[in-house]
């Protein structure tokens, strides 16, 4: 019994005692875990708050100084396009100063030309002046040749103003006309001195920086716009040949009713075949470019009588370098404008045929402003029929002087 007893009353008090130690170790893991926890949790957040905080400054600090990379980035952006629109603004004025300086350049060296060729001082200076202060309705190119004189007597005979009445139609209708010629292969030769005394006679000869030949219709032609739209500021600028009847006041107020619109190329318009044989007449040795054989040209006004719009004539200028001439010349100038925004004006009454033609329709109230043979590509025998052509078909001095332009 007694045995018994303290065998029980021993095994209880290692009872309470091994409990008492495992709450001891259960507390002590307990702190220990929790001092762990504690700096686990604690060491993170010591470097990255801060960290945080540091990177939403720098944040606040680079939108403050407006440096946002975004924001940044647009700016640099809309920097570059004003750089680019800055400087092909700068490239234009440049561009538009130096067509300007040479406009000036050739107009003072047309003017060199005419004093070095015997015209009067006074002419020269009035011609310079005349580039900046008077604004003509337009200016008649008269293409003419050495061996022409009889052609540009009859001319001056008969549509031509001569003297006094020339220098009032250009005062009066702003109207000039000259006969456009250049330079023989030997400078100072026989045919230019002929040409000097004929012009101190008439004084109705524009010069051109040309060597005159029949296959050189193309680069006249593209000589005479860039040398006239330097010399006159005009709204239209004319070449005929020297073997047509032009009626110059019918001219004027035909050519007035395209006065206010741009790019403007009125003729007789055509649209002929391209001829690739060698040896005919208006051979084209570039037939190639315009397709298989029997196609047509494009559309161009016939060479016997043209007119073009100050735009135009300023595009030749300045583009002179690089237009391409073909053998004939009123195909070098529609190719000249076929890229472009061109008005193409065909007007029938700019080739009318010569009596009883042209003389039917001045009867019935539609005078003619050109007269010439289609077979002739003028009029036939024009040194002894074109009186007879002016009596006929003339629109008369006082209708030139009436006509309002």
């Amino acid at each position: 019994m007694s045995w018994k007893n303290r065998g029980v009353d021993q095994s209880s008090s290692r009872n309470v005692v091994s409990r008492n130690w495992a709450f001891l170790l259960c507390l002590g893991c307990f702190c220990a875990g929790m001092l762990f926890t504690s700096r686990m949790w604690t060491l993170p957040e010591s470097k990255d708050v801060p960290r945080t905080k540091r990177t939403e400054e720098e944040m606040i600090r680079l939108v403050t100084d407006g440096c946002d990379p975004i924001l940044a980035a647009k700016h640099e952006t809309k920097d570059v396009i004003g750089d680019a629109s800055n400087t092909h603004h700068a490239l234009e004025t440049l561009d538009k100063t130096i067509s300007h300086l040479e406009m000036e350049l050739a107009a003072a060296k047309a003017a060199h030309e005419s004093l070095r060729n015997g015209s009067p001082v006074t002419d020269s200076v009035e011609i310079i002046d005349s580039t900046r202060k008077r604004k003509y309705s337009m200016v008649i190119g008269i293409n003419t040749a050495f061996s022409s004189r009889k052609r540009r007597d009859s001319v001056r005979a008969t549509w031509m103003p001569q003297g006094e009445k020339r220098k009032k139609l250009e005062e009066e209708k702003g109207i000039i006309v000259r006969f456009v010629i250049g330079h023989s292969s030997i400078s100072g030769g026989i045919l230019d001195k002929a040409i000097e005394a004929e012009d101190s006679k008439h004084s109705d000869f524009l010069r051109l920086d040309h060597i005159e030949g029949y296959h050189e219709l193309s680069a006249k032609t593209k000589s005479y716009f860039a040398t006239a739209v330097t010399l006159w500021d005009a709204d239209f600028y004319i070449k005929v040949d020297d073997d047509v009847h032009v009626n110059i006041g019918t001219l004027g107020t035909t050519l007035a009713r395209y006065r206010s619109k741009p790019r403007v190329y009125v003729g007789c318009m055509k649209s002929g075949p391209v001829l690739a044989q060698k040896g005919v007449r208006y051979h084209e040795p570039e037939y190639w470019k315009f397709g298989e054989a029997g196609n047509k040209y494009f559309r161009h006004a016939t060479g016997q009588l043209y007119a073009i719009s100050k735009d135009l004539a300023t595009y030749i200028y300045t583009n002179q370098h690089v237009l391409h001439k073909y053998a004939n010349e009123d195909v070098s100038l529609g190719a000249w404008f076929i890229g472009l925004d061109v008005e193409h004006v065909d007007d029938r009454r700019l080739c009318c045929g010569t009596p009883p033609d042209c003389e039917w329709k001045a009867q019935a109230g539609n005078i003619c402003v050109a007269s010439f043979d289609w077979s002739c590509s003028g009029i036939c025998r024009s040194t002894e029929r074109i009186q007879e052509v002016h009596r006929r078909c003339g629109e008369g001095e006082n209708a030139l002087w009436n006509a309002v332009f």
